[in-house]
């Protein structure tokens, strides 16, 4: 069983940051691509941005030079820095894994519950 779970959500101010985490838990070998969505009230989801196991990466361009995607492969993990938030950041962002390797087999597509940031004075 491999489950993505996030964290790292919450209200922010204008300007402000914060720092999404999301771990693969299960008995994993290896994670290949893992990435960021988020999905704001009436749109669609969106990519953020999506992080190879290499470390290749590659942003929305609304998001260039504000967010950082990366990784820490021995703890399964993908972290998504967010600076100079804005109000149309608002949205449910989940963590997202295209390929896991994991006892039992391989797992493809694997999306995590979804953690909330708001973008709020």
């Amino acid at each position: 069983q491999v489950q993505l779970v996030e964290s790292g959500g919450g209200l922010v101010q204008p300007g402000g940051s914060l720092r999404l985490s999301c771990v693969a838990s299960g008995t994993i070998f290896r994670v290949e691509t893992m990435a960021w969505y988020r999905q704001a009230p009436g749109k669609q989801r969106e990519l953020v941005a999506a992080i190879t196991s290499g470390g290749n990466t590659n942003y929305a361009d609304s998001m260039k030079g504000r967010f950082t995607i990366s990784r820490d492969n021995a703890k399964n993990t993908v972290y998504l820095q967010m600076n100079s938030l804005k109000p149309e950041d608002t949205a449910v962002y989940s963590c997202y894994a295209d390929r896991v390797r994991a006892y039992g087999g391989f797992k493809y597509d694997q999306w995590g519950q979804g953690t909330q940031v708001t973008v709020s004075s």
